[in-house]
């Protein structure tokens, strides 16, 4: 079952139009990619999802047009965004982003298992649990920022550069968690990330965008098979 599907999204930040035609499905519990080099749009398409910029075309999540929808609103169906930069609120503790997270939420049972459940997963969490988000190290406020996104209890999360600034070791990190989210959550997953290595370690598919439009679409396997992508992305 498709859970996300963009045909043809354009966009625009005022007169400059970043997106000529956009199309990309992510299937219920599916993992994507989007790579793409700088400028290329990949940001604006996250962008436009979660209702952050004007857009043309069909988004549609879970059955409904959710174009035009305000960032709230679009939150309020079932996506969880991590955007570039990460986001936590800095002074607030580890635990206060949590809860944050979890605003919509009214399971008290579940929300607190859900806490238990991610500081497990990010152990530097746990470790930090009473610690202001600014004291934090850039992976840490990384890890965090992605454990106060699924405390949504999303149905798609959508992680823009989740490795942007992070040292290798850190990168792997935290990717290995994303890894282990995915497989024990279920949880969909549409990824934007430069380090192309890093996104085929997650994604089952992804598609590649030039210059605001998708170029091509293929699995993990057929893409990292194909020598333009392998020089482009992978060092090869």
């Amino acid at each position: 079952m498709t859970l996300l599907e963009l045909k043809d999204v354009t966009a625009a930040y005022g007169r400059v139009q970043v997106l000529e035609g956009v199309s990309l499905s992510v299937p219920e519990g599916g993992a994507v990619g989007i790579l793409g080099a700088n400028g290329a749009g990949k940001t604006t398409t996250l962008r436009a999802i979660s209702g952050v910029v004007r857009t043309g075309g069909s988004i549609v999540f879970d059955g409904q047009d959710i174009r035009g929808l305000r960032p709230d609103q679009v939150a309020a169906r079932g996506i969880a965004h991590v955007p570039e930069g990460r986001g936590t609120l800095p002074n607030l503790t580890v635990r206060e982003n949590l809860q944050v997270g979890a605003y919509l939420r009214k399971d008290r049972r579940a929300i607190a298992g859900d806490i238990d459940y991610l500081l497990d997963l990010f152990p530097n969490l746990a470790a930090r649990i009473s610690h202001n988000a600014s004291a934090m190290s850039g992976g840490e406020q990384q890890m965090l920022a992605i454990a106060r996104a699924f405390m949504a209890a999303p149905r798609l999360l959508i992680l823009d550069e989740p490795s942007l600034g992070l040292a290798p070791s850190t990168a792997k990190s935290v990717y290995a968690a994303i890894r282990r989210l995915r497989e024990e959550s279920g949880i969909a997953m549409l990824v934007v990330e430069q380090n192309a290595h890093l996104a085929f370690s997650i994604v089952d598919t992804a598609t590649v965008l030039e210059t605001g439009r998708s170029v091509l679409t293929g699995t993990s396997a057929e893409l990292k098979g194909r020598d333009e992508i392998r020089r482009a992305y992978l060092g090869g």
